[in-house]
């Protein structure tokens, strides 16, 4: 079985009934030197350097899952999951792959695992306060937000947007205090407008 095929078979074990629930995984505890020795770049700092590279923002979804150990009530099943992402990125045009962050400790990336599948929406430059939403935590992300399914997962593609990436888990890579997220891209569109994409810099919207 070649890697497409293990991937496709994760995310039928994912997308199954018998799948355990996926548990955010601990912070790690990450060391580079030892404790007699000088301190790594301090993460104020690392902020501070990292915040002038500007980025473009979109909202990670994924359609609810019935298997959700999160839900309580017929209501809350009904319930996608989302998060505010800035570390969106196309990866390969053959295949056609994209990727994005997700701290290990998110409480929505064990959501989107059971899911097995996600949509990337590109906000617009008039879609802050959408992005502020979706980045908080404990609340009804979904709350007045107007969408419709994606094509092929049906995952929340939210309207207003300038762009949506519908896709297939790939695989899933560790990167420190992160995870990377391949995904494997079934359908996607654009907006025919000329808006403008709505950038993160310098702990702003711009």
């Amino acid at each position: 079985m070649g890697h497409a095929g293990m991937a496709a078979a994760a995310v039928r074990y994912l997308r199954s009934a018998d799948a355990p629930p996926v548990q955010a995984l601990p912070r790690p505890v990450l060391r580079c030197v030892g404790e007699d020795e000088r301190a790594p770049v301090p993460q104020a700092e690392f902020r501070r350097v990292l915040g002038n590279f500007a980025s473009g923002v979109a909202v990670v979804t994924a359609p609810a899952t019935a298997t959700d150990p999160e839900v309580t009530d017929a209501l809350e099943g009904a319930a996608p999951a989302g998060f505010a992402c800035q570390s969106f990125s196309s990866l390969s045009l053959d295949p056609p792959l994209v990727a994005f962050m997700v701290g290990r400790t998110s409480t929505t990336w064990p959501r989107i695992a059971r899911a097995g599948v996600f949509c990337v929406n590109v906000l617009s430059a008039g879609q802050g306060e959408l992005c502020r939403a979706f980045a908080m935590s404990g609340t009804d992300k979904f709350a007045g937000v107007t969408y419709d399914a994606a094509p092929v997962s049906g995952s929340p593609r939210l309207a207003g947007t300038l762009a949506w990436i519908d896709c297939t888990i790939h695989a899933v890579h560790t990167g420190g205090d992160h995870l990377i997220v391949v995904g494997r891209v079934d359908a996607l569109g654009a907006s025919a407008g000329d808006e403008a994409p709505l950038l993160f810099h310098k702990g702003r919207f711009l």
